[in-house]
């Protein structure tokens, strides 16, 4: 098995989950205090993990080329399959909705900044889509080589970005308790969606093949290195700010700008903003590779070049036109991201491994993971209660964080 192969594919795990909703984690958990933010993260990355490790479970008897189309017709027939294709649908196409938005956004103010090119929203937003859609279109080998690269611009941005705050963390404003016990219930769609990157499980497993040993290591570590870097950005941002500084701050610019302000020093909003680019480009890469090869799967398009141009079409198509003509749709339905996420990271991989062990008793030979029916009924539980303070921050029952 190749490192290169391994390596990439943890750094595409991370890429996925590393979106710019990270710089929004501060404001989420600004009423929870440090400790009780950090206790939240692990617990949801803990979870996360696990049920990844279920879908590498399920993907052991499953062709090499098996997207959870096909994997949940295998095993729990077609009503499986409608709910798991409309669970990634959805959330896919909404988050590719809103990447191709706000990345158009970002690189026509980036032409006008850069190069002093004046161009419409609409023509930077087809600009951005082309670029990503060539990418992907290439292959999940081209996805990595790019994603490599603006990952590591992505890091040298987070360490600008954190030595800048660094000195001014204060240790005091790090031990301070949660303001309301109902912020807790209300960070955690918030939470759980900066921690999702299952879509892009069946990419990896046909990049890599099917090596338990290489996909566990880049499950494992592919997730890790969001938390990490989570939780230093928690130290640095709730650190320089007090917990009612940060409550006040009730947009990302208004965060930025406060931080800004605060350290006197412009080049904070210049490297949040080359992070945020970065981190929304290799969301994309992630999110749309997943997608890609999802449709390719649900409607058998072949690899060679003209099916791979009708996959592309029908992978950027819809959400091109969404972002563009109907962008209140796209986002109402991020609203409902945290409950689809939910389907697709939690519900179907605990019911498929549920299946598959009823239908065969596992030998030593091959690769089951730990925790039982016990971790099981647990994983559904939290997916229950995140369904649960999405639908109360809706209603208007729970405090609401955007």
């Amino acid at each position: 098995m190749s490192t290169n192969k391994t390596f990439g594919s943890m750094l595409i795990i991370a890429g996925t989950t590393i979106g710019a909703g990270m710089l929004a984690l501060p404001l989420a958990s600004a009423g929870l205090g440090f400790t009780t933010a950090t206790i939240i993260m692990f617990s949801i990355w803990l979870l996360m993990t696990y049920t990844a490790l279920l879908m590498l479970e399920v993907h052991q008897y499953a062709d090499q080329t098996a997207t959870l189309n096909s994997l949940a017709n295998q095993l729990l027939g077609r009503k499986g399959q409608f709910i798991a294709s409309f669970a990634v649908a959805f959330l896919m196409y909404s988050l590719c909705a809103a990447y191709i938005a706000g990345g158009g956004d970002q690189l026509n103010n980036k032409l006008n900044y850069w190069i002093g090119i004046e161009v419409t929203a609409q023509t930077s937003a087809i600009l951005f889509t082309v670029v990503i859609a060539a990418i992907v279109s290439i292959g999940t080998h081209s996805v990595d080589m790019v994603n490599r690269a603006l990952f590591t611009l992505k890091i040298i941005a987070l360490i600008v970005m954190l030595s800048l705050l660094a000195p001014n963390v204060d240790g005091g404003h790090l031990v301070n308790m949660p303001v309301e016990k109902g912020l807790i219930i209300s960070a955690l769609p918030v939470v759980f969606t900066s921690f999702g990157f299952h879509g892009s499980i069946p990419s990896v497993v046909r990049y890599i093949g099917m090596d338990i040993k290489s996909l566990r290591k880049v499950m494992i570590t592919g997730s890790s290195l969001p938390l990490v870097i989570y939780i230093f950005w928690q130290i640095a941002s709730q650190g320089v700010l007090s917990q009612s500084d940060l409550m006040e701050s009730s947009t990302l610019g208004a965060f930025i700008s406060t931080l800004s302000i605060m350290l006197d020093n412009p080049m904070v909003s210049q490297s949040v903003s080359i992070f945020a680019d970065l981190a929304l480009a290799t969301s994309f890469l992630g999110v749309s590779l997943g997608l890609f090869d999802f449709i390719a799967d649900s409607f058998k398009r072949d690899s060679q070049k003209h099916g791979r141009l009708q996959t592309a079409l029908i992978t950027f198509l819809p959400p091109l036109g969404f972002a563009l003509f109907y962008p209140q749709g796209f986002i109402m339905a991020l609203g409902f991201a945290a409950i689809a996420l939910v389907i697709l990271a939690i519900f179907l991989p605990v019911a498929m491994v549920t299946v598959q062990r009823k239908q065969r008793p596992t030998n030593e030979s091959e690769y089951q993971v730990s925790g039982g029916k016990p971790a099981l009924i647990a994983a559904t539980a939290a997916g229950f209660l995140i369904i649960s303070a999405q639908f109360l921050q809706m209603a208007g029952l729970i405090p609401a964080i955007s």
